[in-house]
């Protein structure tokens, strides 16, 4: 009885979700947009990526920050997944992307749906897609992801400057996720994406090196000595638990053990505290607030009809 409960209650959770995406304007996305043209391509992906997952665990983040990385910049039109050319340095190859991986994980899904649908399915979608089932799969909320995204013919790297940068104090990014129609609620929640993340050295050091008050003294050891054996481009977990999609990352916070300088400013600004305390008492509280702050990411100046088309390699133009 009380698992009938719980999947009722997940039902009208959905539901409500999709009411409040729409509300966003989002209104070219729709849950059955692939219904006749190609049923089976959301399956298709959650088993690629699920089969993925099986061989390395720690793809869930990745995944998740593709689909980050993506949106944030000329919106969520796969536009992170094209290759440089001669005469164009694209923005996977900025430094700001160069933590990205899971690629091959598109690359598949995309490849088994264009030999059942040729020309039908975004790459937009399908990154949209893998990020859902990548959080899921790590033990964190469902939420529905509507379709009809196009994809993108533009990729620079000059336009990753729209990426927040790991110093970004708290001021910072609640201005720059404010200019995509975010509240400071939806910042905070989607930071704890964080949990299932990864940072490099370069992107952390000048804290360890300028002693930085707010970082746990023991975070400062075992970081100095992680990079020390290394070089820039060592990685670091953000969470403990970095393979569980989970609030452990706001319990961090309020102990000093946020990585990086955007991490812990969330903690330490009064307009960000209190989501921050929120999270780490409740995670019900969080997992509903981050599925409605994912809803409104990927319908960041969504592409439809002239606006894109569907790329037949995700990483390459159609002409």
């Amino acid at each position: 009885m009380l698992n009938k409960m719980t999947s009722f209650k997940q039902m009208v959770l959905v539901f409500m979700l999709i009411e409040l995406y729409t509300s966003y304007g989002a209104l070219a996305l729709s849950m059955d947009y692939y219904r006749m043209s190609c049923p089976f391509a959301e399956m298709i992906v959650r088993m690629t990526v699920n089969q993925a997952l099986r061989r390395d665990q720690t793809l869930a983040g990745p995944l998740l920050r593709l689909h980050f990385h993506d949106c944030f910049v000329q919106g969520c039109d796969a536009s992170v997944l094209i290759d440089s050319t001669e005469g164009n340095i694209a923005e996977k190859d900025s430094p700001a992307n160069i933590i990205l991986r899971g690629y091959e994980v598109i690359d598949q899904a995309k490849q088994i749906i264009e030999n059942r649908c040729p020309g039908v399915v975004s790459c937009a979608d399908i990154v949209a897609i893998s990020a859902r089932d990548a959080v899921v799969w790590a033990g964190g909320p469902f939420y529905p992801v509507l379709q009809g995204r196009r994809d993108g013919s533009r990729s620079k790297i000059e336009d990753t400057i729209n990426l927040p940068p790991p110093n970004f104090n708290s001021t910072a990014l609640i201005s720059m996720f404010g200019r995509h129609g975010f509240t400071i609620q939806d910042l905070v929640a989607l930071s704890g994406g964080h949990t299932i993340g990864v940072a490099r050295c370069a992107s952390f050091k000048d804290r360890l090196s300028n002693s930085d008050s707010t970082m746990n003294t023991n975070l400062v050891r075992m970081a100095s000595m992680q990079c020390n054996a290394g070089d820039d481009n060592t990685t670091m977990n953000l969470d403990m638990t970095s393979t569980s999609f989970d609030n452990s990352y706001f319990r961090a916070l309020q102990r000093g053990y946020g990585l990086l300088t955007s991490d812990e400013t969330l903690f330490m600004d009064d307009q960000t505290r209190g989501f921050v305390d929120i999270y780490a008492m409740n995670q019900a509280r969080w997992f509903y607030d981050f599925q409605s702050a994912m809803l409104k990411m990927g319908s960041i100046d969504v592409k439809e009809g002239d606006d894109g088309n569907v790329r037949l390699n995700c990483h390459r133009l159609n002409y």
